[in-house]
């Protein structure tokens, strides 16, 4: 057999003798051999780090919780960087677990927060701004709603992520309405005029007409919201001018309450319904006042045929109660942790913004408002008409403490069908109290 060297010479080699051909032969073998020994010691593979794991706090349930989800378990799949594991807390304890974390320095390392109750967290020191960690992650604020950015900035710093802008709109079962014969042609409740009468008239057409069902379920259980959708637009005031004072007793929130307390005593909503949203989807109320964040469970319902409209101007304006979901790192997060942290915030605003904006929350983010697959939902123009015309809650590091007396105290009104003149007396008495100490 031919050895691979005894080819023929390139042009101008001398032929090599025979023992010479023997001895490059021998060496060409020892130096495959030893080439063959040395490169079979291969460096170990760099070691693989484990994923920094991100513990994200938030108080989604029901069907928000579904799309809280999806986004995390997208998120999670998109890299190997980071894991984000969450804890989902029942919203009513949700804030007494977070502040009490918050103030022992130990708990999530990102958390949801409305805007309107990051005021204290803020001036407690207990939340990082966020304008540098962004820069760096390159999250642009300028491709969020300028106001929502307003509702999360303080001494020119943000600090926190918002995700939407979240109300209520008008939501109604056009089967109940058409066999009440107060639908219109092309879907739409039949308001012959924007006023509380007008409205009234309404109500009691579905409920002539319409056995077994309530003309419109009202949100007692959170009444306050309900209180001030109307309120807000009648151009009622949580505050003064000057957040010193409050500003509730008047003759617009006076109006407001009347016009419930009718609805009640003439059986057009039932007073004792504490769950009204599980009232409307099971068809048992032809209107209902229901936050954006229930659009997507409603139009899944293929048990019944709703539709959704912005709050008609019953009292005369289109102002509305509304809020946002923001995400904040709290103070005691640092390295790499904050940095994942950041991480996932930007990936929530600018990727699953799309699928939060499935479950109904408007987003913060315009890129993601305003691309065609959004627009493509259902309903959706109708939702940014009713969004522009939310009004921000005062900014005030009393505002949880105000929102939970007005809850109170409007619940003690409603409930025990007292004169609204004397409960919104000592309504403003008790908001004053809180603003003074």
């Amino acid at each position: 057999m031919k050895s691979m060297f005894s080819a023929r010479p390139r042009a101008g080699w001398p032929a090599l003798r025979p023992a010479l051909l023997s001895a490059a032969l021998l060496l060409g073998l020892l130096l495959i051999t030893g080439c063959s020994d040395y490169s079979s010691v291969r460096p170990e593979p760099p070691e693989r780090r484990a994923p920094v794991t991100v513990s994200f706090w938030n108080p989604f349930g029901g069907g928000e919780g579904e799309f809280v989800e999806r986004i995390i378990r997208d998120y999670n799949a998109s890299q190997a960087e980071v894991f984000v594991k969450q804890l989902r807390l029942e919203s009513n304890e949700y804030y007494v677990r977070l502040r009490t974390a918050l103030s022992f320095g130990k708990g999530p390392d990102v958390a949801v927060i409305h805007a309107d109750r990051l005021s204290p967290f803020i001036k407690a020191q207990q939340l990082i701004p966020l304008n540098d960690l962004a820069a760096q992650a390159g999250l642009q604020f300028n491709h969020i709603r300028e106001q929502n950015l307003k509702d999360v900035s303080y001494e020119g710093q943000y600090y926190a992520v918002p995700l939407d802008t979240h109300y209520h709109l008008l939501y109604y079962n056009k089967g109940i309405l058409s066999e009440a014969g107060v639908l219109s042609a092309d879907g739409q409740p039949l308001l012959e005029a924007n006023t509380p009468e007008g409205f009234i008239r309404l109500l009691r057409q579905i409920a002539e007409r319409v056995q077994g069902v309530q003309a419109m379920a009202v949100n007692t259980p959170y009444f306050q919201e309900s209180f001030l959708d109307l309120y807000y637009q009648a151009g009622g005031d949580l505050l003064s001018g000057d957040g010193k004072r409050a500003a509730v007793y008047n003759e617009k929130s006076v109006q407001v309450l009347s016009f419930y307390q009718r609805l009640f005593d003439e059986g057009l909503s039932d007073l004792n319904d504490n769950t009204p949203w599980d009232s409307f989807d099971r068809g048992q109320a032809g209107l209902w006042f229901g936050g954006v964040w229930e659009a997507g469970h409603h139009l899944d319902n293929k048990a019944l045929d709703i539709g959704m409209m912005p709050l008609p101007p019953v009292f005369g304006s289109n102002g509305q109660w509304g809020s946002s979901h923001t995400l904040v790192i709290p103070t005691y997060v640092n390295g790499e942790q904050r940095e994942a942290a950041m991480d996932f915030m930007k990936y929530f605003s600018e990727v699953g913004g799309m699928i939060w904006g499935e479950a109904g929350h408007v987003p913060a983010n315009l890129t993601v408002v305003k691309s065609p697959v959004y627009r493509a939902l259902p309903y959706r123009e109708q939702f940014l008409q009713a969004r522009d015309q939310v009004k921000s809650a005062p900014q005030t590091d009393k505002y949880a403490a105000l929102f939970t007396a007005l809850s109170e105290e409007l619940q003690h009104i409603v409930r025990s069908r007292a004169q609204p003149e004397a409960g919104l007396r000592k309504l403003e008495a008790r908001l004053n109290e809180i603003l003074a100490n």
